[in-house]
């Protein structure tokens, strides 16, 4: 008896320390549940930030742990990551998509498909940046085997530049609006068949980009200011060649359309103030591009652009570029991506005071987005 009676105490000693234990955790588990207006912000940033929603393209309530996302239309991609991806945030029960019109989650009254509602230095831009324009601003290296008339030399050219959103007016649609930008640049060439790799030609851009939105239609309305600067080393040789002292301001507009992976583009430029003042005002512009979806080497993307320009002051010659390669990394404006490029380019050399020269070069190159 005296075996049974330590035996029962035993396990009664045992049970009431677990219910002990059990009763003390439970309220820390409960504190530690995050609230909804937590999970709310939270889930806010992540389509924001990190997948970069546009804040009008949708609507989220989160009650009892059990999140509601509304979207204007059907979008699988978007709907397939937010319910496999989402549900692993601690505290959330259930990920629900559904489809709301788009009448209740804009405003009716709009101006070109524009709500009042919008954001300030926004990530991304309206209008894709042109792939094979070479006065494109961005932050690459390329290296060519260049040819003129008379010169023949391993060139390396370097650029640095981006487009940095001011302001964006949200469309009615996700991915649509009207934005504000502030873009500069510099463009540089060395001679790498030299000693010293001399400095050619550098030409610093600055300009203020409109850019627009609506469904697969996009505008770019710019105006900005370009000067050319020769290299120290190459003014010191001792046949120098003639300084042209060429600085403008220029207006530029392009219209894109996007036609599944593919896209066209067309517009033209005029030069308000310029010189040498008898430079001829006008320019055209045009191209097509191609931007991949699948995966292929590495998991690149193919992306393939042809530029074409024309300007008056060369009697309406074309100057050509193409290039074509692969795109690592993510494919929009404000992302961070990586291109490695195959480069073709035949025409008057758009690179500063040298328009005046017809030129040759091929090579490759690598540019950055950020």
């Amino acid at each position: 008896m005296y075996y049974s009676l330590r035996i029962f105490t035993f396990c009664l000693y045992n049970t009431l320390l677990l219910f002990l234990l059990i009763s003390t955790a439970y309220p820390a588990a409960t504190a530690e549940k995050p609230s909804d207006e937590f999970l709310s912000g939270y889930i806010t940033s992540v389509l924001e930030r990190d997948w970069l929603w546009q804040h009008n393209s949708y609507k989220l309530k989160v009650s009892s742990g059990i999140a509601t996302i509304s979207l204007m239309k059907k979008d699988m991609v978007r709907q397939e990551i937010a319910e496999t991806q989402l549900c692993k945030i601690n505290g959330i029960k259930e990920v629900l998509v559904v489809i709301t019109p788009v009448d209740n989650l804009i405003p009716a009254g709009n101006f070109l498909g524009i709500t009042g509602a919008g954001k300030a230095f926004p990530i991304g831009d309206m209008f894709h940046p042109l792939i094979a324009d070479p006065k494109q601003p961005q932050f690459f290296i390329s290296m060519y085997q260049f040819s003129s008339a008379n010169n023949q030399y391993t060139e390396a050219s370097v650029g640095f530049g981006e487009t940095f959103g001011l302001y964006r007016f949200f469309g009615i649609h996700n991915g649509d609006g009207i934005q504000l930008n502030l873009e500069g640049g510099l463009f540089a060439q060395f001679n790498m068949s030299s000693a010293s790799h001399n400095l050619i030609n550098a030409d610093y851009m600055i300009g203020i980009p409109v850019t627009y939105r609506y469904g697969n239609n996009s505008v770019r309305l710019r105006i900005y200011h370009q000067s050319s600067h020769l290299g120290d080393e190459l003014l010191l040789n001792p046949n120098p060649p003639e300084r042209i002292n060429l600085s403008f301001e220029a207006v530029e507009i392009l219209y894109s359309r996007k036609l599944y992976n593919w896209r066209i583009y067309g517009g033209g430029e005029y030069l308000l103030e310029n010189e040498p003042s008898e430079l001829k005002h006008q320019l055209a512009h045009c191209g097509v591009e191609y931007r991949g979806t699948k995966t292929l080497l590495w998991n690149g993307r193919l992306v393939s652009g042809v530029d074409m320009k024309a300007f008056e002051e060369h009697n309406w010659t074309t100057d050509i570029s193409i290039k074509t390669g692969l795109e690592f990394g993510q494919p929009n404006p404000g992302q961070r991506r990586l291109r490695v490029m195959l480069e073709w380019y035949k025409g008057f050399n758009p690179r500063g005071q040298f328009y005046i020269n017809k030129v040759e070069y091929y090579g490759l190159g690598v540019s950055l987005g950020f």
